[in-house]
């Protein structure tokens, strides 16, 4: 799959730019790609502030804030945890929204959850709404349908809102 053919992309950069508002990216089983997928975007440094690729679980404790309770609690491949690292990145790039992917891409399951196992969410003003996915596939298949679904969180959720008045 093409970066350039994620029509989210465009249309969450477009919404954020009328808005005037910024996106930070937390990310776990993409690995960058939802800041790839978003910076391929003409235009998207008015509304792209940066990311976090948090592969490793100390790096979303001690990077993102992820608290250890949360961790022992419920795992990094849960809805806790995606809520947080959205927190996080809101709050470490000062951007109106954070948005967040963690999950199994496989090959292997891991806290005996199974590849498609995903959990995306959006952090902003107005709270935070978390997903879970169940997308099917390779582990390729897995990470864009991930990307693709917290864009499409976030389109939906700056489309419920209304665009800023200049």
């Amino acid at each position: 799959m093409d970066l350039a053919s994620l029509g989210d992309s465009t249309g969450v950069v477009r919404e954020l730019l009328l808005r005037e508002a910024t996106v930070g990216t937390a990310e776990s089983l993409t690995g960058g790609q939802v800041a790839a997928a978003i910076t391929t975007v003409p235009g998207s440094s008015g509304a792209f502030l940066g990311g976090v690729v948090a592969y490793a679980t100390e790096v979303k404790v001690k990077v993102l804030g992820v608290p250890e309770q949360v961790v022992e609690e419920h795992g990094v491949i849960s809805a806790e945890c995606a809520e947080s690292m959205a927190t996080g990145v809101r709050e470490l790039t000062g951007a109106t929204y954070g948005i967040a992917t963690t999950g199994v891409a496989g090959p292997s399951e891991q806290e005996g959850k199974p590849p498609g196992t995903v959990f995306v969410a959006v952090a902003g003003p107005r709270g935070v709404e978390v997903a879970a996915l169940n997308p099917q596939g390779n582990r390729t298949q897995i990470q864009w349908a991930s990307v693709e679904g917290v864009l499409s969180l976030l389109l939906g959720i700056l489309r419920r809102e209304e665009p800023a008045v200049g």
